[in-house]
């Protein structure tokens, strides 16, 4: 009894001590997690302290990093609150400064290390029971049991869409497709963490995107399976599809930069390099070393430095470098970097290490971006070179020069030049800007009214606001003398301690962009670099991501198969469809069945446009005639012209709709040689009966004769005028005859032939005018495609005048 009170005792106190335990352990837990919230607060912004964006270089932090450490320095500055800013300073500059420190503040906002990567969301946190992972070798990892390798360069949408995709302009980047149940991921991780660990010492940004957490992402990328791997350079997403190797990723890599970034630089070369610096107002840099290939490090920085200088590579291993590495003194046993301003005799800064590392580079390209005394091209040069004005301390002055590029202006210039490369005042930078590509601000700094270009003249000014505004001052006329550096030099000396002197303001225009022209040149590289990527995408069936172009593809195809193809190469097809609208529309034009016949297609116009065909318009209306379009040709003379065009007007109106149709007529008085060597080819059309001795003897006349000329095809056919006077529907036979192309009409001229020769010996005007009573039923004939078609050899010449007799 007792042994079981003492146990009942002992659960008693347990439920107790658990009991009282509970708030405890709530408060405990609350604490922690509440200290956790405060801790991962950050308690500063480095990037404002010193004042540079999540962009800048390691060269520009460490140069504001000295100006600002100057300022603050509690020593020289007595404000009450130097020390604090002063420690402040040093703090940021100790994150920016370190690219581990810098990319941790970047991702979680920790001022500090002494907490991993990614606290607040990737922590690894094991429960009571602990399995070590790798035991089992699977890779069933939940969010927060996540490798911390990938964990640190996790991307979500914001900040890809933010951060990467403007950064891809100055980097590539390479990003990994992942996601927790990818038996396939663990397979490429050691290759990955090795390539990751290079390309990130290289310069090269890395992101991986896990689906299951980042799926809008995943399908804004176009990633549809796990693992892929991908490259973002200039905002354009580039597929990797080869085997996962270390090699391959690195010339995948390779591959995303522009393939012009670096020129081949040689001994027959140098000059043309070195020389177009006045052409694209840029510094060149020359980098040397043994290797025949450009290395990946500088390829890397030409690409972030593209906008400002220009690279050039020269291969030591060459005979045909020796020249050039005499010349500067080159140390074979390192690679060495030169870089040439406006004087390419002598490097203006250069570095030479036998592992060049990429911090070295940044700083060697971030101080030699300009020129010494650049020229002013474009507002983004404008707004580098003459900064706004933000603080007392920070003043910058541009010294400009307001020249000419002609011949005469080249002493004043390079003395200018000269005057820019003595000066030692980080305040002041210098430059020129030609007036008649700039002539708005030239006409503002020079305070002239009309746009006469005036001589040179150099101004001062400072900028006071991003609107434009300035202050300045016209200094001197410049012609290069040396009473102008005096005058200037002593101007400048005067701004130094006095910057009020500065007396003009003035709201200064954009500049405008005098490379703009090359924006075809980068139109064509860029086309090319994409129809690259087309066939390389193609050729690997990535057809998912291929399917919106390919449809396009297709679908312009089909349009032009639809419009042009057919159109080019059918025979007559728009005729043929034109027959069964052609029949109605004739009978309600002319009243009766012998009539024209017409297309129901309503007639574009209310007239009938005929042309005259002559030795002018015979090449656009016959010879260069479209596919698919004939010319209807009346042939008339002077006599008859009036009366034969007013009934050929009337007869072919209905047909006017259709716009493969083009009417002309041709003068028989000027052209009957033409129509003679152009009937030669028509014999069997134009036979004359064998007993009419007196119609083979006599002169053929042609008048009321009509030619559908198709020039393409090289064929015509033939309407013969039928005399009927008027009895238009006496014969049978005489329909027939109106309505051949090149058929005999001897029945015709059997059943009447006194009333012929009564007409050949005279035409009355009312017989001139039923020359034309057929032609609407040959022109339905001519529509439906079924009249004989006469082919010719080459159209005859209609140079040649008939003179009058």
């Amino acid at each position: 009894m007792n042994g079981d009170r003492s146990s009942d005792v002992l659960k008693v106190t347990v439920m107790a001590r658990s009991k009282l335990s509970l708030p405890l352990a709530i408060v405990a837990v609350l604490h922690v997690l509440l200290a956790g919230l405060v801790y991962a607060e950050p308690e500063m912004d480095p990037y404002k302290i010193l004042g540079v964006t999540k962009r800048a270089s390691q060269a520009e932090i460490k140069k504001v990093y000295k100006r600002l450490a100057k300022e603050w320095h509690p020593d020289k500055n007595k404000d009450p609150g130097a020390e604090d800013m002063f420690i402040k300073i040093t703090k940021s500059y100790e994150i920016l400064s370190n690219e581990e420190k810098r990319a941790n503040y970047d991702r979680y906002g920790q001022m500090d290390d002494t907490q991993p990567y990614g606290n607040a969301h990737y922590g690894h946190r094991h429960d009571s029971f602990y399995f070590d992972e790798s035991f089992f070798n699977f890779p069933f990892n939940s969010k927060n049991h996540r490798d911390f390798a990938d964990s640190k360069y996790t991307l979500h949408f914001n900040q890809y869409v933010n951060d990467v995709v403007p950064d891809s302009y100055k980097r590539p980047y390479l990003i990994k497709i992942t996601s927790d149940w990818c038996f396939s991921c663990i397979h490429i991780e050691p290759v990955w963490k090795e390539v990751v660990q290079e390309m990130e010492s290289l310069g090269v940004g890395v992101g991986v995107v896990d689906v299951g957490y980042e799926r809008r992402l995943a399908n804004h990328l176009g990633a549809h399976r796990t693992p892929s791997i991908l490259g973002v350079i200039n905002g354009k997403v580039t597929f990797f599809h080869y085997a996962v190797a270390k090699e391959h990723l690195r010339q995948f890599v390779e591959d995303l930069l522009p393939q012009r970034l670096v020129e081949r630089v040689t001994d027959k070369n140098d000059l043309q390099f070195l020389n177009s610096w006045h052409e694209l107002n840029k510094p060149h840099v020359l980098l040397f070393d043994q290797v025949p290939a450009v290395p990946l490090l500088y390829k890397l920085a030409a690409f972030a430095y593209k906008d400002y200088l220009q690279f050039g590579y020269v291969d030591q291993g060459l005979s045909e470098t020796a020249n050039l590495q005499k010349q500067f003194n080159i140390n074979t046993y390192a690679p060495t970097m030169l870089v040439f301003k406006e004087n390419i005799d002598k490097p203006a800064d250069i570095i030479q290490a036998k592992g060049m590392k990429k911090q070295i580079i940044d700083e060697f390209m971030s101080n030699n971006k300009f020129l010494l005394a650049p020229r002013l091209v474009n507002q983004k040069l404008f707004d580098e070179l003459c900064p706004v004005k933000q603080f007392h301390r920070r003043r910058k002055y541009c010294v400009l020069l307001i020249t000419g590029d002609e011949e005469i202006f080249s002493f004043g210039n390079q003395a200018f030049l000269s005057f820019a490369s003595a000066n030692t005042r980080e305040v002041v930078r210098f430059a020129y800007v030609y007036q008649r590509l700039q002539q708005p601000l030239c006409d503002i700094l020079t305070q002239n009214k009309d746009t006469v270009q005036s001589q040179p003249q150099v101004v001062i000014l400072e900028r006071r606001n991003a609107a434009g505004k300035a202050f300045f001052k016209p200094v001197t006329a410049w012609n290069g003398s040396e009473e102008d550096k005096q005058c200037l030099q002593e101007e400048l000396e005067r701004l130094q301690k006095d910057p009020s002197i500065l007396i003009h303001d003035a709201m200064l225009p954009e500049l405008n962009n005098e490379f703009a022209s090359m924006f075809v040149i980068r139109w064509i590289y860029a086309s090319y670099d994409y129809l690259s990527e087309v066939t390389d995408d193609i050729l690997h069936n990535n057809w998912r991501e291929m399917m919106p172009l390919l449809s396009l593809i297709f679908s312009a195809l089909f349009i032009l198969f639809g419009t042009v193809v057919i159109q080019a190469f059918s025979d007559s097809s728009d005729d043929k469809q034109t027959k069964p609208k052609a029949k109605d529309g004739t009978k309600a034009e002319n009243g009766s069945s012998g009539s024209s016949s017409t297309s129901s297609r309503p007639p574009k116009k209310n007239f009938v446009e005929v042309t005259e065909l002559t030795d002018i318009t015979y090449l656009s209306n016959l010879v260069k005639l479209r596919p698919g379009h004939m010319n209807i040709v009346l042939v008339l003379t002077d006599a008859s012209k009036n009366i034969l065009l007013s009934k050929f007007a009337k007869e072919v109106y209905s047909f006017t709709g259709s716009l493969t149709l083009h009417f002309s007529f041709l003068n028989l008085d000027k052209h009957s040689e033409w129509m003679n060597t152009l009937l030669e080819y028509t014999q069997d059309a134009m036979q004359i009966d064998a007993d009419d001795d007196e119609g083979a003897n006599r002169k053929m006349d042609y008048t009321g004769y009509v030619l559908a000329l198709n020039g393409h095809k090289k064929y015509l056919c033939l309407f013969k005028p039928v005399y009927t006077g008027e009895d238009l529907d006496s014969k049978s036979s005489e329909d027939e005859g109106a309505a051949s192309c090149g058929r005999s009409r001897s029945s015709s001229r059997d059943d009447h032939p006194p009333r012929k020769s009564n007409r050949a010996r005279s035409i009355s005007t009312l017989q001139i005018h039923h020359k034309l009573d057929r032609l609407g039923l040959w022109m339905e004939r001519l529509m439906e495609g079924t009249l004989p078609r006469y082919y010719i050899p080459a159209w005859p010449g209609l140079d040649k005048i008939t003179p009058n007799k």
